[in-house]
Order: C-alpha cells, then sequence, then structure tokens
C-alpha cells in the first residue's frame, strides 16, 4: 500500500469516487455535491487556508486501486492544550491494516507541522459542516453532515482514537405539542405587548442580517472571548442563503422594537440534492430550481437559536417557540420534520433545551481525538 497525495485532475476525481464506491450499496447515503467537497480545498474559496494548510491523499493498494482516502490540516487559530491538527473526509474499504496505515501517514504529516495530537474526522473550516463520525442514526444526512459505514467506528478505536465530544441531534415532528409549559409561558408574555414575535421577510434582508448581529454579539461574543460579528459579514452570509431560504422558518423576537432573540432554520437542502448526484453544473442548477418549485420538501434544519442575556431564563424562548410552531403549522404545512444541526455533550444546557421541546434523539456524531505521546493524559472537551 501506498499514500498518494492528489494533484491532478485524475486524482481529484478519484478522491471523489472512492467515496462512492464505499457507499453505494447504502441507500440512506445521500452523495454530497461534488463542488462542496473541492472548494474546501480551494485555496481561493477556503478562507482557512489563510491560517493554515491542508494537504489530501489517496491510499492505492498494491494493484494501484484506490482503497481510501483523506485529508489533514492545520488551522493555527485551532486553539487546544497542545497543539493539534485535523484530519476529516475520511474513507476506507473494511480493513484495520489499511485504515492503520491512513492514521499513521497523517499522524507523521501532522508531527512535521509541530502537532501533538490529531481530531478527526473534522473539517478544514467551520464546525457547521463535515464535523464528526456518525456512530448511532445511519439514516439520511442533514446537507453538509457527514455519513459513513458503521464500521468506521471500529477502524478509529481500535487505531487509539478517543471520544473528545460527542456530537448529539435531535428531532420531533411538526405536529408534536409541546410542554404545557411553553404554552404558560408563552401566554404570560403575549400579555406584555411590548414584545412581539415576527418572522424575517425576504424583502427586507439587510434589517434582519442588522438584528441578527446585534443579537448575536450580545448573546455570544461579549462571553467567552468569543469573536464579534460585523454586520457586512451577515449580510454577505444571509444574501448566500437567500435562494434557499424559507422566510417563515426564520423568527425574531422584539422588546421594544430592540432585537432580543432570534431562531434561524433553513430547509433541508438534501432532500434536493439526493436527487442531482453530486452534479451542479448549469444544467443541474436549473434542475435545482426545478426541484424546489415543485419537489416536496418535508424537513427543515435549527442552525442556531439566540437570546441576549438579559432576556434569558424569562420566557422568551417559549414565546418564540410557540409563536413559529404555530405559524409553520398553518403557513407552511410541506414540513412535517424538523431536526436540530448537532448540539456537543459539553454543552448540557442547550441540550436540556432539545429535550424539553419532546425531541427524540435522532443521531450522534462523534469527534475523535488521538494523542501522539500516549503517556500524557487525555482530557475532554470542556463543559460549558
Amino acid at each position: 500500500m501506498r499514500m498518494h497525495e492528489v494533484q491532478t485532475s485524475k486524482d481529484k476525481k478519484n478522491f471523489l469516487k472512492i467515496a462512492i464506491t464505499i457507499n453505494a450499496q447504502d441507500s440512506q447515503w445521500i452523495r454530497p455535491l461534488d463542488k462542496d467537497i473541492e472548494e474546501v480545498f480551494d485555496e481561493q474559496k477556503n478562507k482557512f487556508f489563510k491560517r493554515g494548510v491542508a494537504k489530501r491523499w489517496l491510499l492505492l493498494n498494491d494493484a494501484e486501486e484506490c482503497i481510501g482516502r483523506v485529508a489533514a490540516f492545520v488551522n493555527r487559530q485551532y486553539k487546544e492544550a497542545q497543539p493539534t491538527g485535523g484530519i476529516g473526509f475520511f474513507e476506507c474499504i473494511n480493513d484495520q491494516k489499511a485504515a492503520d496505515f491512513i492514521f499513521n501517514h497523517c499522524k507523521n504529516w501532522l508531527q512535521e507541522q509541530g502537532m501533538e495530537a490529531m481530531d478527526g474526522p473534522i473539517n478544514f473550516g467551520e464546525r457547521d459542516k463535515w464535523w464528526g463520525l456518525l456512530v448511532e442514526g445511519f439514516h439520511e444526512p442533514l446537507y453538509g453532515m457527514n455519513y459513513n459505514p458503521p464500521y468506521y467506528q471500529q477502524l478509529f478505536e481500535a487505531y487509539g482514537f478517543q471520544p473528545y465530544f460527542h456530537q448529539h441531534c435531535y428531532a420531533l415532528s411538526v405536529d408534536n405539542k409541546l410542554q404545557d409549559k411553553f404554552y404558560q409561558r408563552h401566554a404570560e408574555i403575549s400579555l406584555d405587548k411590548s414584545y412581539k414575535a415576527i418572522h424575517m421577510k425576504k424583502r427586507a434582508l439587510e434589517k434582519y442580517a442588522k438584528d441578527f448581529t446585534i443579537i448575536y454579539n450580545k448573546a455570544w461574543a461579549s462571553h467567552g472571548g468569543g469573536k464579534e460579528l460585523e454586520e457586512k459579514q451577515v449580510v454577505k452570509l444571509f444574501k448566500t442563503m437567500k435562494p434557499v431560504m424559507d422566510e417563515r422558518l426564520n423568527w425574531f423576537v422584539f422588546h421594544n422594537d430592540e432585537p432580543i432573540a432570534f431562531w434561524i432554520n433553513l430547509p433541508d437542502l438534501n432532500q434536493w440534492f439526493k436527487k442531482m448526484n453530486g452534479h451542479f453544473s448549469l444544467l443541474y442548477k436549473l434542475y435545482f430550481l426545478f426541484l424546489k418549485m415543485f419537489a416536496t420538501n418535508n424537513r427543515f434544519v435549527g442552525l442556531v437559536f439566540g437570546i441576549v442575556p438579559a432576556y434569558q431564563g424569562k420566557g422568551i424562548d417559549a414565546f418564540m417557540i410557540v409563536e413559529g410552531a404555530e405559524f409553520i403549522k398553518q403557513h407552511a404545512k410541506n414540513y412535517t420534520d424538523f431536526e436540530m444541526q448537532w448540539i456537543g455533550d459539553f454543552n448540557p444546557k442547550m441540550i436540556n433545551i432539545a429535550e424539553s421541546l419532546g425531541t427524540h434523539r435522532s443521531r450522534i456524531l462523534s469527534t475523535y481525538r488521538f494523542l501522539f505521546d500516549s503517556t500524557k493524559p487525555f482530557v475532554r472537551h470542556k463543559t460549558i
């Protein structure tokens, strides 16, 4: 066996093709868009190349057949107790020797970059895509979510990877009745007309981008050393999302016309993309528009939920959720299922909120860590 660095157009095609080969017999697998994978490794499109480096390889057997793939990367702003690199986009036949060969190669390369540990499978980018190994809930993945054969867990753990944190996803039927306490809190706040909950209007996208920025920076950036968002960043993000955004799914709460909370959701794009077999050429873009207009999409995905600190613990969450849920039931009847993006087990407060909605755990992904020096203590992700 040998590792072959991806460099040529043929290599790039083989990097995509091996995922198809590995998952071909699994009816639940949805092929990601080729462009989404390739953009991760495009230095002109992935901003993380400004602060790091990434390489990817194919694993070839003695007959020069591709039997696996992987990427390894270093993000200089990924601050951990010890310098930690990442691996991702792992695919491999069910063979521990082959997997070990891949992992050893990544370990050696990351050590050359000054790393002392590796996390995987993760993304050379934000945590909202391609993060974690699926270990429970082997059904159709959400857009941008990793999906893999069950035997991958054994390949990682037999090599010596240990769970750094588990990522829980929660789902429920739109028709589910919320717990009584949600309706009680909603009724109490509804008596005060200085509070109002409204859904986003696409025609006023920049206004809601400004509202989002205000809430986000108060809720996260000013606490725990988080980085503040700039309004222009959010405007750009919202404009990028606009073609697939359903304004009925995105909710804001205002108190005396000041933004205090948001609940941002999107239709599950994979319900459309699964029909496109990885392609997104001009012809397939037209096909995508056709699917958006005529193909039923019955699942929407919770992306982010936030309340400014001064209003936390006052029932604003219940007020916003009940307002949004009742509206969606009446005016967006194509949606029958809701699923949240993952919540780390290091965030028990958010897990409690998710479970209080009457959800069920729909899947678990795990982010693994491997320490190069096994004599050092292994410490799991800090609870927040």
